[in-house]
């Protein structure tokens, strides 16, 4: 039998992505392949950094066995990593470098919505993936106190653009750093609009493969504006396990859906209490709201992030946990809610073919 570009592409085209769960040709996760005599050279886009190793290794081994089946005596398998996303429409383009905007959400406030931002952006950076975080929470700032002194503050350039702070590696903008730490913002809808197109249009975000959105509680003027300015990829909602906190997330996923943008999935945090001493659980603030709500609505549960003390004082001492403690367990927990967010929105731009999305291999 005769290998071909097209006998290999039919043979993977039975190869199940063991993350993505569609066959890799579908999805855009083959590339090429390149023949001399019984040897094969195939390659392949890894569509995020977040994206395991494990899987990785089994994904090779799944496409060396699909192509030796074809008679190849030696199959040799590239994975670049790579990001992908969708080219944002003419009429939101105003976000210059970031590839994908993710929201992280919250129904109420006090859910610890901007602890799971800080430790998703975190560790989607220490996935390797290049990631910004915007503070979208104009009325309550905590960005700037969670993540600590930046080792690079903010800046204005001569024609007027906005450097970010960098944090732990992160570049960072807030309303935080421009106002005096005990001073309210009181601001009109209007005014929060102009911020935060000041800090989408004018702040040299630079290239990113993520950049990670803390948005205020609720449903109000920021959510609007920013689904009006730019194409938000999709949204993590965060929530506690008792029926307050479930309602108020309802009314989260209904105004996202108006606005269409896509629920990547739901995080139930302060889910339980581990005693250090002892190891005994006690569910605090009831157990399982998250995961019943994600079965309600139809939407991924990323799982849950228990009540922990490091977990508060890596927050109030500018060391979140993921960098603070990074072999810990609740820091691998965060770890794998940022590959399931970033596999989940890698599938959703994956799976839509009509609109294929530009790829841009990370160097």
């Amino acid at each position: 039998m005769t290998i071909t570009e097209a006998t290999i592409k039919e043979a993977l085209g039975k190869v199940v992505d063991p993350m993505l769960g569609q066959d890799i040709v579908t999805y855009r996760v083959y590339r090429t392949a390149e023949i001399q005599g019984d040897d094969v050279l195939v390659r392949l886009d890894i569509p995020t950094h977040a994206y395991p190793n494990t899987a990785r290794r089994e994904l090779i081994v799944r496409v060396e066995t699909a192509v030796k089946a074809l008679g190849a005596k030696r199959v040799t398998v590239i994975a670049d990593v790579v990001t992908a996303f969708i080219p944002p429409p003419s009429d939101k383009a105003m976000l210059k470098g970031p590839k994908n905007v993710i929201a992280v959400a919250a129904g109420k406030g006090g859910v610890g919505k901007s602890t799971v931002a800080v430790n998703l952006a975190l560790a989607l950076q220490r996935h390797g993936a290049k990631v910004g975080l915007l503070d979208a929470d104009v009325f309550g700032p905590s960005i700037p106190t969670m993540l600590g002194a930046p080792e690079v503050p903010p800046s204005a350039t001569k024609d007027s653009r906005i450097t970010p702070a960098i944090h732990h590696g992160l570049k960072v903008i807030s309303v935080g750093f421009f106002v005096d730490k005990g001073e309210a913002v009181v601001w009109r809808g209007p005014m929060v609009h102009r911020l935060l197109q000041q800090f989408l249009g004018d702040v040299d975000w630079g290239d990113l493969d993520y950049l990670i959105c803390d948005l205020p509680p609720g449903t109000g003027d920021v959510q609007l504006s920013l689904s009006q300015l730019i194409p938000i990829a999709g949204s993590v909602m965060v929530t506690t396990p008792q029926e307050v906190s479930i309602v108020d997330v309802v009314k989260g996923i209904a105004m996202f859906e108006k606005v269409e943008i896509p629920i990547l999935g739901i995080v139930e945090n302060m889910s339980y209490y581990k005693c250090p001493a002892c190891g005994h659980h006690d569910e605090i603030f009831s157990h399982g709201g998250g995961k019943r709500l994600a079965q309600e609505v139809g939407a991924t549960f990323f799982g849950e992030i228990p009540i922990d003390t490091r977990i508060r004082f890596g927050g109030d001492s500018g060391m979140p946990i993921v960098i603070g403690s990074p072999d810990s367990e609740n820091a691998e927990l965060f770890m794998k809610l940022a590959t399931s967010a970033a596999i989940k929105l890698a599938g959703n731009i994956l799976s839509k073919p009509k609109r294929s999305p530009r790829l841009a291999v990370i160097k």
